[in-house]
């Protein structure tokens, strides 16, 4: 699926998705990554979500995002609490949900301007 984009220049933006891999600013992407508005990491560690552990949303907290988007693949899948507890304590939101969903949500609120991270999962 394409995303039509907003005159929004300088930023990554999701521009489609589809099975098995995702487009950022028209790039494909088939690996696991997280997205800020100024920032892709491509090699984000986890190779799927039964590999994510603590030290993973560690990470994730250094990236000082306001709200962490999950994308858990195909289908929607909570992490243990006990993984996110660096989020937790850093005081940034958490919101799990598929691949898509993280993709189409991400757009909005980097649109809006907001410090969104979305870490992606391809497994």
């Amino acid at each position: 699926m394409k995303l039509h984009l907003s005159n929004i220049s300088g930023i990554n933006l999701f521009t489609g998705y589809g099975e098995g891999y995702v487009m950022v600013n028209r790039e494909r992407h088939e690996h696991n990554l997280v997205v800020q508005p100024d920032r892709l990491v491509t090699d984000w560690r986890p190779a799927g979500f039964d590999d994510l552990d603590a030290g993973d949303f560690a990470r994730l907290a250094e990236l000082k995002p306001e709200i962490v988007l999950l994308g858990t693949g195909a289908r929607l899948r909570f992490p243990r609490p006990e993984l996110t507890r660096a989020l937790i304590e850093a005081r940034i939101g958490l919101e799990v949900m598929d691949l898509q969903a993280a993709c189409r949500t991400y757009n909005i609120l980097a649109a809006e301007e907001r410090r969104v991270a979305a870490a992606l999962l391809f497994s």
